[in-house]
């Protein structure tokens, strides 16, 4: 048997077989990043459109949304949303920064919950407001649990801008199985087909020589 037949014969190693484990695992990460940011969104607004704090203004009972307490838990949430999307849009570093904005937001918006969980100046501004007496403040306040709701969606957005920063430069970009192919790709082809008998006559035939590079 030829050294040819032999070399022939040994499989040839498949040259994916080691990068598939990463990019499983880079996968994974991208869709947990996903979940985190959503489900954290939706926490803080859900909770921003709940009742933080309520009370009495005289004998009339008054009441005051997390939006309504501060703004900003919402307005950071979709800050949040926003950078997940702008995950597949870059690549490189601009994963690194996308990661750093949203876990400033996610930060952001837990502390203004925090804040807010205890605030009782909106709620005195309705009971003002009710009684048309400036100064009124509002009595037996007491406060829900919806702060404490939008403070854990906070932590969970900065939980996933964490995932961003460390992982987010081996995730898959918007677009990349579309790029235009390399150079590389029609110089095989062609090999190959020159490759064939029916293609070596041919090419003798016009008086072209097929082992020319």
């Amino acid at each position: 048997m030829s050294a040819e037949a032999r070399t022939d014969a040994v499989p040839a190693p498949a040259p994916d077989s080691e990068p598939a484990p990463a990019a499983k695992g880079g996968r994974r990460t991208l869709g947990v990043m996903l979940l985190l940011t959503v489900l954290g969104a939706v926490l803080v607004l859900t909770a921003a459109g709940r009742v933080w704090a309520e009370g009495l203004a005289g004998t009339l009972e008054v009441s005051v949304t997390g939006g309504k307490i501060s703004e900003l838990p919402a307005g950071l949430a979709l800050v949040g949303l926003a950078a997940a999307v702008a995950v597949f849009a870059v690549r490189g570093a601009g994963r690194l920064l996308v990661g750093v904005l949203t876990l400033l937001a996610g930060l952001g918006a837990a502390a203004a919950a925090a804040a807010g969980a205890g605030d009782t100046a909106a709620l005195d501004g309705e009971a003002a407001r009710k009684l048309a007496l400036t100064g009124s403040t509002a009595t037996g306040v007491g406060h829900t649990a919806w702060p404490w709701v939008a403070l854990l969606g906070g932590l969970l957005l900065a939980l996933a801008g964490l995932l961003t920063a460390r992982y987010g430069r081996g995730w898959p970009a918007m677009g990349s199985r579309y790029e235009a192919p390399t150079g590389k790709a029609p110089v095989r082809r062609k090999a190959a087909a020159a490759d064939s008998p029916a293609d070596l006559w041919k090419a003798l035939d016009r008086g072209e020589d097929p082992t020319a590079g």
